[in-house]
């Protein structure tokens, strides 16, 4: 482990550090690796007033510390490790560790209990990762890019062990392999100033500390997986017109489906609508559009720099 950040535990042979990578080629890693925009300032081509992109590395550098998370908008992924078993079971093809460099900032974390520890898995698919290679792609990401932070959706699947049980295998986790200073487990929402460096727990079983994922008081939640995609489609646009009109709630919006069709193909679907959506004259200024878990985001060339755009300036 690098005496530079003595803090978190030492990276494993599975997942090698990245902080040089990140430190002599900000520019070109997200383009490159997951086909992001640069990491410089842009601008769209648009016949009315551009607004400027940040860089999808540090784009949360330019906010306020005193900015509530939920009045940003925040790029994520759906089942975020899920990028293997075959068509009907992969969501993504691109690692955790690109996913934050291209902009994703919210994690979606399937964990079953095996041997002691949490294997990532969707259904029945093993995803050949382990817990341990996701905190490790979070931490050499917020190491080179503290003013940034990671919001972690875990829950049990494929698997039904008690919540304490779960719970015990987490905190070997944060204890007994010494990642408790990488999280924020507090049970309330922290503004933006709060949370940079750290992962924040949005806690999907009963076992867990960190913020109760799917609390009706914090949370509204679109997540309607078996919708078709043109029906899925309205309930997304809805969930946005919603965020923008009705402030409060930390809104959630999942942009992913599993009918009819495998994801991959259903993300085809939806995410250019998605993407047509947010570039339209009538969103411009549109900001607090929450969370945006979504299916294979890299293929849709600047989906995630337009979700980025509708953040406080």
């Amino acid at each position: 482990m690098s005496t530079a950040a003595p803090k978190y535990p030492a990276a494993s042979g599975r997942l090698s550090t990245r902080r040089g990578f990140l430190a002599g080629a900000l520019a070109v890693s997200a383009t490159a690796v997951v086909g992001a925009a640069p990491a410089v300032a842009a601008t769209r081509s648009t016949g009315r007033a551009a607004r400027a992109v940040r860089g999808t590395q540090d784009w949360m550098g330019a906010l306020p510390d005193t900015t509530a998370l939920q009045r940003l908008t925040i790029p994520g992924t759906h089942d975020s490790g899920a990028r293997f078993g075959g068509p009907w079971s992969e969501c993504q093809n691109t690692t955790i560790a690109q996913q934050l460099q291209s902009g994703i900032r919210f994690l979606d974390v399937r964990c079953r209990i095996t041997g002691g520890s949490f294997a990532i898995h969707h259904g029945a698919a093993f995803q050949n990762m382990m817990f341990g290679d996701v905190l490790i792609a979070c931490r050499d990401f917020l190491a080179a890019r503290p003013s940034e932070t990671v919001l972690m959706r875990v829950k049990q699947e494929y698997s039904s062990e008690s919540d304490t049980a779960f719970r015990a295998v987490f905190d070997d986790y944060l204890d007994g392999r010494g990642w408790r200073s990488l999280f924020r487990l507090d049970p309330m929402l922290p503004s933006l100033g709060q949370a940079r460096g750290k992962v924040v727990l949005l806690a999907d079983n009963g076992g867990l500390p960190g913020v109760r994922y799917g609390d009706p008081a914090v949370f509204d939640i679109q997540d309607d997986y078996m919708a078709e995609p043109f029906a899925k489609y309205r309930k997304i646009e809805a969930q946005f017109r919603k965020a923008a009109q009705q402030p409060g709630k930390f809104y959630m919006n999942y942009v992913s489906t599993a009918a009819l069709m495998p994801p991959r193909w259903n993300a085809d679907r939806l995410n250019p609508q998605v993407h047509s959506f947010l570039g339209r004259s009538e969103t411009t200024g549109w900001t607090g559009l929450g969370i945006i878990p979504l299916d294979y985001p890299n293929n849709r060339s600047g989906l995630v720099e337009s979700l980025i755009r509708h953040n406080p300036v």
